[in-house]
């Protein structure tokens, strides 16, 4: 019923305008958040969109949001949400980047007062297409204690970048906290125990549970120096960006806060490597060669396996949790959409 990527993302897309996101942008935010299933990332995929459709109803996503120029100077162009949901919005600032790149040769855009956005890499796609180099920033609900410490501070402080290597372009998509908080969420939707190292209860202890985790707070990746990288990604996203610090976004998956606009920051910085060459002649081909490099000795490209939606057949197969199909098809009943068969339309344009 749910079993292909196109058939996921007609229903996705039927649920999103139920819940009153203009078509375009529905369809825009269905692609992003089956992409993150399609390349294993179900803590970012369509486990998400019932939370994300609880908070559209109740007012934290108001769908009628718009994308408004805050500042604009070229090169540089600051955008506010007005609170909605953030897969369409970071994706048209992905795509507003990589035009002013051809024009500037770098592009910095934010989009401040924000929702979630799902998995960050999938944003450097505009930029790989057109031959530049992508980096993404995003802030999140506090759920990782300062280095040391035993209170929130930072969220998982997700940094992506996306190189255009030949012939397979790296994706690096990763948190900074030990792991992503959804896969703490898929944990616990699944009644599974969380490996040690993972997470902190809400005294600042270790712990395995997955519902104590999602109470409590996630390790910082690498100890130390895990947690500076994520500081520097929250200076950007929250500190320049905002207007939320992470200690200030509702959390999403607190029914209580649901009403509550998360104004969250992203940063989407694009870079063409071509107007950086030192030889005026060689980027591309360095950065080819690099990539390569890493096969010849023995290692694999980051995020090569990675293809984009329009890379895969309409028809491929969607392996999602009993869970999420029933909370799915429960959402369908309870907004009037109809779960339709699996075809074999395309599923990107």
């Amino acid at each position: 019923m749910i079993d292909t990527a196109n058939a996921a993302i007609d229903l996705a897309t039927d649920l999103l305008r139920a819940a009153g996101l203009e078509p375009t942008r529905a369809a825009t935010t269905a692609e992003c958040i089956v992409q993150a299933d399609l390349w294993g990332i179900g803590s970012h995929g369509l486990l998400r969109l019932p939370y994300y459709l609880e908070r559209m109803q109740a007012g934290g996503y108001p769908p009628e949001a718009e994308l408004v120029t805050v500042s604009d100077t070229g090169p540089v162009l600051a955008l506010d949400g007005g609170g909605g949901l953030g897969h369409w919005q970071l994706w048209r600032a992905a795509e507003l980047a990589a035009e002013r790149c051809a024009a500037y040769g770098v592009a910095v855009v934010s989009v401040g007062n924000s929702g979630h956005c799902g998995a960050l890499g999938i944003y450097t796609r505009a930029a790989i297409d057109a031959g530049y180099i992508a980096l993404a920033f995003s802030n999140g609900p506090a759920v990782m204690p300062p280095w040391g410490g035993n209170k929130p501070l930072l969220s998982t402080s997700p940094i992506a970048a996306g190189i255009p290597s030949r012939p397979t372009p790296a994706i690096i998509d990763l948190a900074t906290s030990a792991v992503a908080r959804g896969k703490i969420a898929a944990h616990a939707q699944n009644g599974d125990q969380l490996p040690d190292g993972w997470a902190l209860d809400a005294h600042g202890e270790p712990t395995t549970d997955p519902q104590a985790a999602l109470r409590g707070m996630l390790s910082p990746l690498g100890g130390a120096k895990g947690f500076a990288l994520a500081f520097l990604i929250e200076a950007l996203a929250g500190g320049a960006v905002g207007p939320h610090l992470s200690v200030d976004v509702p959390d999403m998956f607190d029914d209580s806060d649901a009403k509550h606009p998360q104004r969250i920051g992203h940063l989407i910085v694009t870079v063409d490597p071509a107007r950086l060459d030192s030889s005026g002649t060689g980027a591309q081909d360095r950065i080819d060669r690099l990539a390569n490099l890493v096969g010849e000795h023995g290692g694999r490209l980051p995020g090569a396996r990675r293809s984009t939606i329009g890379n895969l057949p309409a028809n491929t197969p969607l392996d999602l949790a009993t869970t999420t199909v029933d909370q799915l098809i429960g959402w369908a009943g309870r907004l009037g959409v109809a779960v339709a068969p699996s075809t074999d339309q395309p599923v990107m344009t």
